[in-house]
């Protein structure tokens, strides 16, 4: 028994100098061991472990997600990409040809999706009378009852407190719909102080932070040390489970960004051909533990705590896209009935997820304190997206938006649980809506963190030999 004991210590002891760093093993780690040695079991706040996750997603998510998103109704999305950012005025457009975002002429967008951008559902060729009705800022009288009370409650509901993002005004002359296949998210070469006082401002001044706390490794900050790193996770593990909630989504966000750029870096431009494919270097300057000074891999788990959040969202909103009356429409009738039912088995797969996280833990006190709570979180959020309009590079501020929009309608569908409950299982549904634009942004931005999980295992083995 003795013996026994005395070996699985002596296992555990060897387990933490080959995770920690410690002792002379550390010059034997591999560079896969530093990025992605403390990125595994339970999450942080939640009941679920890493390996759980990547086998869900990789195995039996990923490659039915991936063909959805190539359909018609989600592959076009329509964006404002000249509003003026509303925070300051000198930013330094990227004047590379990677940050450039080509839109698409007119003919190439189905004619249903134009025509029925504004909304959603069977009731598609009354859709552009509405629109017209909203436009002229009446109701038309020669308009069925049932279509007059849709084109208020749409009106209501658009301008209602419920959303956490400043979106576009999608009948604004600047917005043009882009193909998100041919405008891919990718290493453009955007960065530099352009680029990091767009994060710092997030992180700054959005995220609940008081100036007196410095967050680890800000590139605009100085000073920088271990003293400063202990300070700012004392802080944060002192934070209400909301407030912290809200820094590791962003900070999940940001890592699932860097991940893409680094899973589809140029490594090579030539008169030929350019060349996209994995920078490892790229990845462990931002990922490797040793690197990072121990920020990386909790970046990673904060993407993990993200793409929980919003796989949660989409197994609430099933009732939404189960009913009747709901449809992806396109005009080419055969592809959309295809595409709902391809879009309802992803669903019931997500469904069927043994460990979603519980969202009941959020605003659970005082009513009034919770309410109040709420609205700092959908505020704060809201003016995370009109952020994204002084991105200067055109492609990042594309994805920026859309990606910002896509979690913006996920928390929109997790504080709306009642309301999606209490909805008709056929007919319109005043309470509870999606325009196309947030159904669009919110499975298009599942879909990158998706893509993320399943990068990180391409990286794992590209860094196994790696030290």
């Amino acid at each position: 028994m003795g013996r026994g004991w005395g070996l699985f210590i002596g296992l555990l002891g060897v387990g933490w100098l080959l995770c920690s760093g410690h002792g002379e093993e550390r010059q034997q780690e591999t560079a896969a061991q530093r990025c992605f040695c403390q990125v595994s079991g339970y999450l942080d706040d939640c009941t679920c472990d890493v390996e759980t996750i990547d086998k869900f997603n990789n195995y039996r998510l990923f490659p039915r997600l991936q063909k959805l998103l190539e359909s018609d109704y989600f592959r076009y999305y329509k964006v404002n990409l000249k509003k003026p950012c509303p925070f300051w005025s000198d930013i330094n457009q990227c004047g590379r040809r990677d940050c450039a975002v080509k839109p698409c002429h007119s003919d190439e967008v189905p004619d249903g999706i134009k025509s029925a951008s504004y909304k959603y559902s069977e009731e598609a060729n009354l859709i552009e009378e509405c629109e017209q009705a909203e436009r002229l800022g009446a109701v038309d009288e020669s308009l069925s009852e049932e279509t007059q009370k849709a084109v208020l409650q749409w009106t209501k509901h658009d301008d209602s407190s419920d959303s956490f993002c400043e979106v576009d005004d999608i009948q604004s002359p600047d917005a043009e719909y882009v193909d998100l296949l041919l405008n891919p998210e990718r290493y453009t070469g955007y960065k530099g102080p352009d680029a990091w006082r767009i994060w710092s401002v997030i992180y700054e001044e959005n995220c609940f932070k008081p100036q007196t706390i410095q967050r680890p490794l800000n590139p605009l900050a100085s000073g920088q040390g271990k003293s400063k790193e202990n300070t700012f996770y004392s802080w944060l593990e002192g934070l209400c489970v909301e407030k912290r909630a809200f820094y590791r989504l962003i900070s999940g966000l940001h890592a699932s960004i860097n991940v893409h750029l680094s899973a589809r870096y140029l490594l090579q431009d030539t008169w030929l051909e350019k060349k996209w494919g994995h920078n490892v270097t790229e990845f462990q300057q931002r990922f490797d533990g040793i690197l990072t000074e121990g920020e990386g891999p909790r970046r990673l788990k904060n993407l993990y705590f993200l793409y929980l959040i919003e796989l949660r969202a989409l197994s609430k909103v099933l009732p939404f896209f189960e009913r009747p009356d709901f449809q992806l429409f396109t005009g080419n009738k055969v592809q959309d009935a295809e595409n709902k039912v391809l879009l309802l088995e992803i669903l019931h797969e997500i469904k069927s997820f043994p460990l979603h996280f519980d969202e009941n833990s959020f605003f659970a006190g005082d009513k009034n304190e919770a309410h109040k709570l709420k609205e700092d979180f959908r505020l704060h959020f809201r003016n995370i997206s009109r952020i994204m309009d002084c991105v200067g590079c055109f492609k990042c501020r594309l994805w920026g938006k859309l990606q910002t929009q896509g979690l913006g309608t996920a928390l929109k569908i997790l504080f709306s649980e009642k309301l999606i409950a209490n909805m008709p299982e056929s007919g319109p549904s005043y309470e509870f809506q999606l325009t196309r634009q947030e159904i669009v942004s919110l499975f298009n931005a599942f879909g990158r963190i998706s893509t993320s999980v399943r990068e990180l295992e391409n990286f794992r083995h590209l860094l196994q030999d790696v030290h």
